[in-house]
């Protein structure tokens, strides 16, 4: 396969795994049981990634095979426990993206009513796969500069939100009332991490990584400081706005935040933002994901079928088809509820 992703792309593609729905609605939840210090709870989450994105970055750039967590467990431990690792990852990834589709079908039924029925809702998810596969199988070029035109799209309106905010803050609303209990700040960081995780995501392509000794530890720190600034920035914004009253808003913090100096188109954006935000992640999953599979084929976990590349695009056609497919099949099968829970499972039997 082409090796056509770079620095920006790769640090694009991390941002968007990274950045995604959650952070519309997560800052109310560490308001709640922090109060204004919630900011630190930011601080302590991205200290503690840094060991956790050096280990991928120093991986990634030793292990330049597409697979990503998968290919480093088997360089590491052998073939069976980084197949292990790769199915549950597998199994992880394919639950999330299946949920968020979910929520991205019921965002758009909000603002189009008409593809509010069942049927609609199907025709809905399986345009949004449709499309994905299309582009990220005329190669992975295509797939990552449509990573990145989405990762900035759903970057404006956090941008907005911030550059605007920032002049109506109201300083006694970050004032500090007392330093937080350990319990409660380790809460909320454990909370953040989910916020926080992505990279792994971002880097099973990593066999079509330009320079991937260079461009995979320079994308994983500067996506990591990146993605730390702007959840800071949006953090101290809604706080700085709201005050006592963020935590009361645990739907649409950054939307109300967004209401009292946008007022109704604010909220609008915001809202608009968060779906946005949905289809940034089901972008960069399908350009990493589908690579897991590619990955098993290869190396004859799975028949060598799924390894196939396309003759002209020289992207793994066959792997990205039977990804969508399956992902499809569990969008229209269960409620972001259940995807949540599957993938919550996955992913905490593969760290364990």
């Amino acid at each position: 396969m082409v090796r056509g992703i770079g620095i920006p792309a790769l640090t694009a593609n991390i941002v968007s795994s990274t950045i995604g729905a959650g952070i519309f609605v997560i800052p109310a939840a560490v308001a709640k049981g922090l109060g204004p210090a919630a900011p630190l709870a930011f601080v302590c989450c991205a200290v503690a990634m840094v060991l956790f994105v050096t280990c991928f970055g120093i991986a990634g750039s030793r292990v330049s095979l597409t697979g990503g967590l998968y290919a480093y467990v088997e360089v590491a431990f052998g073939r069976y426990v980084g197949f292990l690792a790769g199915m549950l990852y597998f199994l992880t990834a394919l639950g999330a993206v299946a949920g968020v589709v979910n929520v991205l079908a019921n965002s758009v039924a909000l603002v189009v009513p008409f593809l509010g029925s069942p049927v609609m809702r199907i025709f809905v998810m399986f345009a949004v796969y449709g499309l994905l596969v299309f582009i990220n199988i005329r190669g992975v070029r295509e797939g990552a500069g449509a990573v990145t035109v989405i990762t900035v799209a759903k970057l404006l309106p956090l941008l907005l939100f911030i550059c605007v905010g920032i002049f109506f803050i109201h300083a006694p609303n970050l004032a500090w009332g007392g330093w937080p209990t350990s319990k409660s700040l380790g809460n909320a960081v454990i909370l953040l991490i989910f916020a926080f995780v992505g990279i792994e995501v971002a880097l099973i392509p990593s066999g079509e990584v330009k320079n991937p000794a260079r461009t995979v530890p320079r994308s994983a720190y500067l996506a990591l400081v990146t993605t730390t600034i702007i959840y800071l920035m949006i953090q101290l914004v809604a706080q700085g706005t709201l005050g006592a009253d963020l935590g009361n808003h645990p739907d649409a913090p950054l939307a109300e935040s967004a209401a009292k100096f946008l007022g109704d188109l604010g909220r609008m954006v915001l809202l608009a933002g968060a779906s946005i935000s949905a289809f940034g992640f089901v972008t960069s999953d399908i350009l990493s994901s589908p690579r897991m599979i590619f990955a098993f084929g290869r190396d004859g976990a799975l028949p060598q079928f799924f390894a196939h590349v396309h003759p002209r695009y020289r992207s793994p056609d066959v792997a990205i088809i039977t990804y969508a497919l399956l992902a499809f099949a569990l969008s229209i099968s269960g409620t972001f509820e259940q995807l949540a829970v599957l993938s919550n499972v996955a992913v905490l039997l593969m760290y364990l």
